[in-house]
């Protein structure tokens, strides 16, 4: 396990965050917000650049640091992402603002992603990423399946939560939640998915062809 833990530590440092991008970081840190870490990012980046996108979907804003990452990766693509919370938004737009990125690329959605994401169209967006309320993780997936091409993906942060997933000792609301969605999605035939351990866990979904 130490070998496992040094790669893991070692994959985490080998990432060299953009200036902006800490910058977002440092704002989320004191603003008691859980970023998303370096090499999630990192991975998030080689998605959206990898599936080319266009148009990307954030349920969990915070201050915009997986936003940034996402648009490193897809200079070109077009971001929607919700939250709750308009202050964070605000901190976010700032973010975006001071990395460069037009207005126009960023559209931002105070509201509940459980509210919004049943308007949005079916099949329209290249990349989802989920990293909100982890209670309603299942949904929120379940939403972004509808949402993404075939082809596309559906990234979930924090798919290990905190390591307790593994553990058997827990069996919290939100560790059951996560484990579902994992049972589920290694169930399913209509996607095909990867579990990384960066961070604490960022679940990997694309659709196949209908």
């Amino acid at each position: 396990m130490a070998g496992k833990e040094s790669d893991w530590k070692f994959a985490e440092e080998f990432v060299t965050e953009p200036e902006e991008i800490a910058r977002a970081r440092a704002d989320s840190a004191e603003l008691g917000i859980n970023a998303i870490s370096e090499a999630t990012g990192a991975q998030l980046a080689l998605l959206s650049a990898a599936t080319v996108a266009t148009n990307i979907v954030e349920i969990g804003t915070g201050t915009g640091v997986s936003g940034l990452w996402m648009l490193k990766g897809a200079p070109q693509a077009t971001l929607t992402s919700i939250d709750i919370e308009a202050d964070f938004q605000q901190h976010a737009k700032h973010s975006f603002s001071a990395a460069g990125i037009p207005a126009s690329r960023v559209r931002l959605i105070t509201g509940r992603a459980n509210e919004v994401l049943p308007r949005m169209n079916e099949g329209s967006y290249d990349l989802v990423f989920v990293d909100a309320d982890p209670l309603s993780v299942i949904e929120y997936v379940e939403h972004g399946l509808r949402l993404v091409r075939p082809g596309g993906i559906v990234a979930v942060a924090h798919a290990l939560w905190r390591g307790h997933v593994a553990d058997p000792a827990h069996r919290d609301d939100v560790v059951a939640g996560f484990r579902s969605l994992l049972k589920e999605i290694s169930d399913s035939s209509a996607v095909i998915s990867s579990l990384n351990p960066i961070g604490d866990g960022l679940l990997m979904i694309t659709r196949v062809e209908d």
